[in-house]
């Protein structure tokens, strides 16, 4: 589902532009698909470092902008976005709402509130919201 997921961004991002430009994007469509599993093997692999290296590689090229990058509640809820969770938790932010906590553990808001109220996720001091170190942390439990 990873692999398959982030062979779509790269299609829909990158490939399908492109041949909008020039016509024709030759074999780069199942170039994508080779890169696409390489990618999602290192991101699901045992080694920690190759995994956040593969997750910036993916962020960098196919979620550019000049803002930090800042993607909606549901799309931590794909397979891209689960595996960036666990790995890293969120590349830009020290905290999120409690929304976007939900979506990364895959409960409803109310369920965040809870687990905060339980002492299970700690709250942000700064913001209100939940820091990402103890959504990892609870999903690495």
């Amino acid at each position: 589902m990873l692999a398959q997921q982030i062979a779509t961004i790269i299609r829909t991002r990158l490939l399908d532009p492109l041949e909008i430009l020039f016509d024709d994007v030759g074999d780069l469509p199942s170039r994508a698909d080779e890169v696409a599993q390489r990618l999602a093997a290192a991101m699901q692999g045992d080694d920690d470092a190759a995994a956040v290296h593969a997750i910036a590689r993916v962020i960098g090229a196919l979620y550019p902008g000049d803002t930090p990058f800042d993607p909606p509640a549901d799309w931590w809820r794909t397979p891209l976005g689960q595996v960036v969770a666990r790995r890293m938790g969120h590349p830009a932010a020290r905290s999120v709402s409690y929304s976007v906590a939900g979506a990364m553990l895959g409960v409803t808001k109310q369920g965040v509130h809870d687990l905060v109220r339980r002492g299970k996720l700690a709250r942000d001091s700064d913001g209100g919201g939940v820091t990402v170190a103890s959504v990892r942390a609870r999903l690495g439990a």
